[in-house]
């Protein structure tokens, strides 16, 4: 996401008395009253990253409007009207809530970034990091990670050993997820494997951290086909959809194979009750935005949203236990991401569609994807992971299809 600071100086007439002191102005029209402070009177979250737009609000007696830019009004104290407005600005842009202003599209025909003809990359889970790098995880075709380079044609290997599934240290066995911190450290859910491999920076040989290398089970130090994988900001503990546990379990990123992890979500059993989990799979934590976890259920065909080590959450989107495919209904999410104004965009896999649902509704809008499996540039087919870059343009991992497809923001 882009971000970008505009100032402007106003100065306003219509019988108007205005009045300024170093901290803050007050202007007075007729029928309305506008006061801002150097910091701003009402302060919007406005980038999927982080970034921070001071607004200033004018009420009218008739309508309100809002600025997504800085403002300050200011004026000598002798003044009583002035018909002068002058301004300057950057030639950088800001991302709008796309739920509020309307902007709810990306171009639907995707570009294939990443693909192979003669070594198909069934990509599973995608990550972008700070530099708009793409990682993406081939789970069952060549068992690897790959990372391709902004603006970069050809990608290269930085996780397992192409084309051979396995347990060793070097080796991957059907991984699904990856995450990169910003010292380049790898981390990826070996999911056969029943374990997490952390690659330091540079390394192709892997550190299991969070389960026991081959050994599938319900203990705390266990795990049961991890799926996807969420750190916290300070990449102190990262938390993992255990898919047949079905459990959410967090581990220090400083553990190591077989450490007991802590109970985070789920855990009894695989219901559709707010209690419990039914195959987790997609998960996403946003702390600056939220102290929940937003989890997918592709078995329950839901998303629910938890307070890490509560009892109960709450179902945010789709029916729980009932599948379909209008906007109500999901089959099968995966991926799933949060923005910074609690919009939600859920990769449907069973309907081959890519929802967002805005914040506080159950209403999906398809922004990706037309419902139809396929291999079309509107096509998807069995969608599972999902990622955004600085400018909001969107990357599925199309499993089927053996490619990542980027949407371009709009």
């Amino acid at each position: 996401t882009s971000t970008s600071k505009t100032t402007s100086t106003t100065s306003t007439t219509t019988s108007s008395t205005s009045t300024s002191t170093t901290t803050s102005t007050t202007s007075t029209t007729t029928s309305s009253t506008s006061t801002s402070t150097t910091t701003s009177t009402t302060s919007t979250t406005t980038t999927s990253e982080t970034s921070t737009t001071t607004t200033t609000t004018s009420t009218t007696t008739s309508s309100t409007s809002s600025s997504t830019t800085s403002s300050t009004s200011s004026s000598t104290t002798s003044s009583t009207s002035s018909s002068t407005t002058s301004s300057t600005s950057s030639s950088t842009t800001i991302t709008a809530n796309p739920c509020i202003f309307g902007n709810l599209l990306w171009n639907k025909t995707g570009i294939t970034v990443l693909s192979s003809v003669t070594s198909p990359i069934a990509t599973s889970g995608v990550f972008i990091d700070s530099n708009d790098t793409l990682y993406a995880v081939d789970e069952d075709s060549n068992f690897v990670v790959w990372k391709l380079l902004k603006n970069a044609a050809n990608p290269t290997i930085v996780a397992g050993t192409s084309g051979s599934q396995g347990s060793s240290s070097t080796q991957l066995n059907y991984p699904n997820d990856v995450y990169v911190d910003r010292s380049g450290n790898i981390y990826v859910s070996d999911s056969s494997n029943q374990r997490i491999q952390k690659f330091s920076s540079g390394s192709n040989v892997g550190v299991t951290i969070a389960g026991i290398n081959s050994s599938t089970g319900s203990a705390l130090n266990q795990l049961a086909y991890p799926r996807y994988l969420i750190f916290d900001p300070t990449v102190t503990y990262m938390y993992i959809a255990d898919d047949n546990n079905h459990r959410v379990i967090r581990y220090s990123t400083s553990s190591t194979s077989g450490t007991n992890g802590t109970l985070a979500a789920g855990g009894a059993g695989p219901n559709n009750t707010n209690t419990s989990l039914n195959n987790p799979w997609g998960i996403y934590y946003l702390p600056s935005i939220s102290n929940d976890l937003f989890i997918t259920n592709v078995g329950g065909h839901s998303v629910i949203r938890w307070t890490p080590g509560a009892s109960s959450g709450t179902f945010v989107a789709g029916v729980p236990g009932v599948s379909g495919s209008d906007s109500t209904h999901l089959n099968g999410p995966m991926g799933i991401r949060i923005d910074n104004y609690m919009n939600m965009y859920v990769v449907d896999y069973n309907n081959h569609r890519v929802q967002l649902f805005c914040a506080n509704t159950t209403i999906g809008i398809t922004i990706a994807g037309n419902g139809s499996a396929g291999n079309g540039a509107t096509q998807l087919n069995y969608p599972r992971g999902i990622a955004f870059d600085s400018a909001m343009n969107m990357y599925i991992g199309d499993s089927s299809n053996a490619r990542v497809q980027k949407f371009m923001k709009l």
